[in-house]
């Protein structure tokens, strides 16, 4: 297994639900590091870019507004197979169909408001990494 870094947004009804410890707490419990973060709100411009891929998609605008609606924690975690773990941690999109102690499972409100985002692929979380963060601002010390 390799180490490699990932992308992870914990959204805006878990930082309004007052999650972020507990969500934190599960990645790392799970071997992931945080080797970066910020504590944001995210302009309705760079949610727009960020989600790009879903622009014509009917759940476009009410994406971006709930995005938009709050701060968000973005996070670069670190570790073994670190994309593959991360999706495992998270759980199903939906988290009616999430399995039982992951973080949507214990912590998304619906489909919509699912409490995480992470990156789907090596390739999208360093394109999602730097999107979001300068290469000084990550930590290469693990």
């Amino acid at each position: 297994m390799a180490t490699e870094k990932t992308f992870s947004i914990i959204k805006p009804n878990a930082v309004k639900d007052n999650n972020i410890g507990n969500i934190l707490a599960i990645f790392e419990k799970n071997g992931l590091r945080i080797a970066a973060a910020r504590f944001t709100t995210l302009s309705k411009e760079k949610a727009e870019g960020f989600y790009i891929e879903h622009k014509d998609r009917p759940f476009f605008g009410e994406l971006v507004e709930f995005m938009t609606s709050a701060p968000v924690l973005l996070l670069c975690l670190e570790g073994e197979s670190a994309v593959t773990k991360n999706r495992e941690i998270m759980g199903a999109t939906n988290p009616a169909d999430a399995a039982e102690g992951t973080i949507r499972k214990l912590y998304a409100a619906s489909v919509g408001e699912n409490a995480v985002h992470g990156s789907d692929s090596a390739a999208s979380a360093e394109r999602e990494l730097s999107y979001f963060f300068e290469k000084n601002e990550i930590s290469d010390r693990f």
